[in-house]
């Protein structure tokens, strides 16, 4: 239990600074506390849909999930950024 959690927040730590950095427009106003919440949705979340898009197992290092990961993620920042009104404002 405790080390699917510590997993679970250096993944999540991971995806959502990826995430974040991939996201469209300036997020630098978002804390790092909800980064790593978007980011272990991220990973959950991208996990389940290349789950339902893709069937089966690979070997090694599965990079289109991760990738799946990140624009979860990315997409999660920037609606975590719009909700807490912490988007940029247009120049």
């Amino acid at each position: 239990m405790v080390s699917a959690l510590l997993w679970a927040l250096i993944g999540g730590t991971i995806i959502g600074l990826l995430g974040k950095a991939v996201a469209p427009g300036d997020r630098d106003n978002v804390p790092l506390w909800l980064t790593v919440i978007c980011g272990i949705g991220g990973v959950l979340i991208g996990d389940f849909l290349y789950g339902l898009a893709f069937a089966g197992d690979s070997s090694g290092v599965d990079w289109w999930r991760h990738i799946w990961q990140v624009v979860v993620a990315a997409v999660l920042v920037s609606v975590a950024a719009r909700s807490t009104g912490r988007a940029a404002a247009p120049r």
